[in-house]
């Protein structure tokens, strides 16, 4: 058994996730490894490409044909889609649109699962998503649930898309988040549930400061083991 750390983060949409998991990871020193990332830029390729979501086929020879990296650089982690800095690009609303649709295809989630658990094995790492503590690591020492109310879950998601997509509107991103969240939670494949160890935070009323220091609180103990 190693003694690497896996901190798996789950929850819906817009709850903050990966901005607790950077932290997490800048403060322990760990690899942020985004999973919802990896999702977005394989939904990019095969927007790009005019992949048929429905014929597994060419599903299958497109995930091939995808080679994703994340590297660090100014704190930031960035992620690659063949080479390509894509780190901005699978932010967009065309992306966000299609994002739960490719992540609910079994064979994107087999292979993106594969990659993770491969990097969980060699590093202490911070990993966010929808299925970390429930499939892709049942074992990891520490799960967390994050969730929201949807109205707070939306305004965010609102004001961080609003610089980049200025005609977007409030009512959108909401019926957006709904729509994601009806698919992440009744797919086939890997649904959105709780671990049943999973440790719930809700953070609608919480800072960023006070959900690092909820999450450090639960991790500490496994750093002195």
């Amino acid at each position: 058994m190693s003694n690497n750390i896996v901190v798996a983060i789950d929850g819906y949409s817009s709850c903050g996730k990966s901005t607790l998991a950077k932290a997490l990871a800048k403060e322990l020193h760990f690899i942020y490894v985004d999973s919802g990332a990896m999702y977005r830029a394989v939904a990019l390729y095969f927007l790009r490409n005019n992949i048929d979501m429905q014929n597994h086929k060419q599903v299958a020879q497109a995930l091939k044909n995808i080679h994703l990296n994340f590297h660090s650089r100014d704190y930031q982690t960035h992620i690659t889609l063949n080479d390509e800095e894509v780190s901005d690009e699978i932010r967009l609303m065309p992306v966000s649109e299609k994002v739960s649709t490719v992540a609910a295809i079994r064979e994107v989630r087999v292979e993106m699962v594969k990659q993770q658990q491969r990097l969980g094995k060699s590093k202490s790492i911070v990993m966010d998503g929808r299925d970390i503590g429930t499939v892709v690591f049942p074992d990891a020492q520490v799960k967390l649930f994050m969730t929201a109310d949807p109205k707070i879950r939306a305004e965010r998601r609102y004001k961080e898309l609003l610089p980049k997509n200025p005609d977007i509107t409030l009512e959108e991103v909401f019926d957006n988040l709904a729509h994601r969240d009806y698919q992440d939670t009744t797919r086939e494949e890997s649904p959105l549930v709780r671990a049943e160890d999973a440790i719930i935070l809700d953070n609608t009323d919480l800072t960023p400061k006070e959900q690092l220091l909820f999450a450090l609180s639960k991790i500490e103990p496994f750093m002195k083991s």
